[in-house]
């Protein structure tokens, strides 16, 4: 990166304050009782006046629109997960380290979704340079998933850790580790509005077994909202 300094200062404020919103909300909203999820992230309150009365809003933090592209060459944006519940993560094919205990995880969210029209898993790698399409196809192809369903993403370096920040999702080039970059190993399930409405750790099993009851509740949702 140009800038790994002034990436990793904004990443760890970003962070933070991702994780006191993210604790105070659990404790807040988290209800098992109705099976709803938290919304997480940074929220608003914005005043709108309706039949000469004040109403209040809560405007929660959205997922930006983005543009990718996938493996078989095909444009990945905001309207590919329109609708639908989505898993998405950052990795980089060479990785050493937690990358291989996260897509072992993740296959197991492939597996137990793969037959449901309504998800969708997003996987972006960080190290662009080197994962092309055609590195990202044969990756794919190891994993044996189909592309439709997973889509592994490339595309400009600086749109893609900046979108690791829009997720609250770690990620820099970094020279003193191994592999040549760093980055969270985190899970983060987002809703059909776009709305970030968990966070797991995706080399923990146990953390990616709530992550797919999680998902079940969270289709519930959707479904409720269709009607």
């Amino acid at each position: 990166m140009n800038q790994p300094t002034n990436y990793s200062l904004k990443q760890t404020i970003v962070a933070v304050a991702f994780i006191l919103t993210a604790a105070l909300t659990y404790s807040c909203q988290s209800n098992p009782a109705t099976e709803t999820l938290p919304i997480l992230g940074e929220r608003e309150a914005v005043e709108r006046q309706v039949n000469g009365k004040t109403i209040v809003d809560t405007v929660y933090h959205q997922i930006p629109d983005f543009s990718f592209v996938d493996q078989d060459s095909q444009l990945v944006t905001q309207e590919t997960v329109a609708g639908k519940v989505y898993v998405t993560d950052f990795f980089f094919t060479t990785c050493p380290s937690i990358c291989p205990k996260m897509k072992s995880q993740m296959l197991r969210v492939y597996e137990a979704y793969k037959d449901n029209p309504n998800v969708v898993l997003l996987s972006h790698t960080i190290d662009p340079k080197h994962d092309t399409v055609a590195v990202l196809k044969e990756y794919a192809e190891r994993l044996n998933v189909e592309t439709d369903k997973w889509h592994f993403v490339t595309g400009d370096r600086d749109s893609i850790y900046d979108m690791a920040m829009q997720y609250f999702v770690g990620a820099q080039e970094d020279k003193g580790v191994e592999g040549g970059f760093s980055h969270s190993g985190h899970f983060m399930l987002i809703d059909q509005n776009r709305h970030i409405r968990g966070k797991y750790e995706g080399t923990e099993q146990a953390d990616v077994d709530r992550l797919i009851e999680d998902m079940k509740v969270l289709l519930k949702e959707q479904q409720h909202e269709k009607k």
